[in-house]
């Protein structure tokens, strides 16, 4: 059973991928080279995870001149702030019913 949601998920579940995603968001556009000068993986490396965040929708690319600047897309996160409200939701729901069940074996 696949949803929309499991590319993000998927691209966020590397941790290296995850600590690009968030160097994006704190310090805005950079390069594959500021990139791999601060993820400690080689420079085809960080290209593969940009790759796959590119592909989850999670970044985007802007060619000038011979480089490419990267951003991160943080309305992409949208689809996963809905989800754990929904989540969070029904688990709110499922300890009040723990709750009430508590306070009625209680009596």
């Amino acid at each position: 059973m696949t949803n929309a949601h499991d590319p993000i998920f998927r691209a966020l579940a590397d941790p290296t991928r995850r600590a690009i995603f968030e160097r994006l968001c704190r310090a805005g556009d950079q390069t594959v080279v500021a990139l791999t000068a601060y993820a400690g993986v080689s420079q085809p490396g960080v290209s593969k995870h940009l790759a796959v965040l590119k592909q989850a929708g999670l970044v985007c690319d802007r060619h000038e001149g011979r480089q490419t600047h990267y951003s991160a897309q943080r309305n992409a996160l949208a689809p996963l702030l809905d989800w754990t409200s929904e989540m969070a939701g029904f688990w709110e729901g499922k300890f009040d019913d723990l709750e009430d069940l508590l306070d009625r074996m209680d009596q």
